[in-house]
């Protein structure tokens, strides 16, 4: 979301913080990068959720969470979405049974708004025993969906519970070639090789170079199940920029 302001693109970030000191830090964060913080939750009940990330050697990174929320949450309004916004969801966040009501309300305004919803996976080791009780739940979000993004780590825990409805999917895979399936395209990209210095947001920048040129071309979502395979390869590329921009930095967004 910092990447999409630091390109001009007008961003809500809805979400949830507590009122501690890790939350002001992050919230004055997103402030100074023009990211519209109105709709963040903020608890005095629990903490703010911080990650920590490991590099190894090679420049990838293996993660440590520590969550402590109140009972209550996202206890926030919702910006009404205009149509051919974009919606952009995902991680446990986007299927979490304590917060499924809201995210579920969410995408229904979504949907009827006519906005494109953009649906990340992002699910991983940390809650691979809950993958089948969910599968459900990732069958709705699937059906919602406009585009679809997911890792290889993702394919790997989640695979058996994909279902074919997914629209336009794409499968990204490290250094490995993107995959890419739509109602009229099966196409592979290939990915430059790089030296990262780190890979944190590697994935996260390549959707925000996705939802960048869904902007930059003036995308609607009637035209995404029939966009022509130029514009899908245009749509890739921003993707590529985006998370090689940030392999190369220890940032996990991009510059100005």
């Amino acid at each position: 979301m910092i990447s999409l302001s630091r390109s001009g693109i007008p961003a809500i970030f809805i979400s949830e913080l507590g009122n501690d000191r890790v939350g002001r830090l992050m919230k004055n964060f997103m402030q100074e990068n023009r990211l519209n913080t109105d709709y963040i939750y903020v608890f005095d009940e629990g903490a703010s959720p911080v990650s920590l990330a490991f590099l190894d050697k090679d420049g990838n990174a293996e993660y440590q969470f520590f969550t402590d929320y109140p009972e209550k949450r996202l206890q926030t309004k919702f910006p009404v979405l205009e149509r051919d916004s974009v919606l952009v969801l995902g991680s446990y966040f986007a299927v979490n049974p304590k917060l499924r009501p809201r995210v579920r309300e969410l995408l229904l305004q979504a949907r009827e708004n006519k906005a494109i919803i953009y649906y990340d996976i992002n699910f991983r080791k940390a809650h691979a025993a809950e993958a089948e009780a969910l599968a459900p739940v990732f069958a709705e979000n699937f059906e919602f969906a406009d585009i679809v993004r997911c890792s290889d780590e993702d394919l790997a825990i989640i695979e058996k519970y994909l279902k074919p409805n997914c629209k336009n999917f794409i499968l990204t895979c490290g250094k490995n070639p993107i995959s890419l399936w739509t109602p009229h395209i099966t196409k592979e990209y290939a990915v430059e090789p790089v030296e990262p210095v780190s890979t944190i947001g590697a994935g996260d920048n390549f959707n925000a170079g996705i939802v960048y040129g869904i902007f930059r071309e003036n995308i609607g979502r009637e035209a995404l199940d029939n966009l022509p395979e130029p514009l899908w390869d245009k749509l890739i590329e921003y993707g590529k920029r985006f998370a090689t921009a940030v392999c190369l930095s220890e940032e996990n967004y991009i510059s100005y």
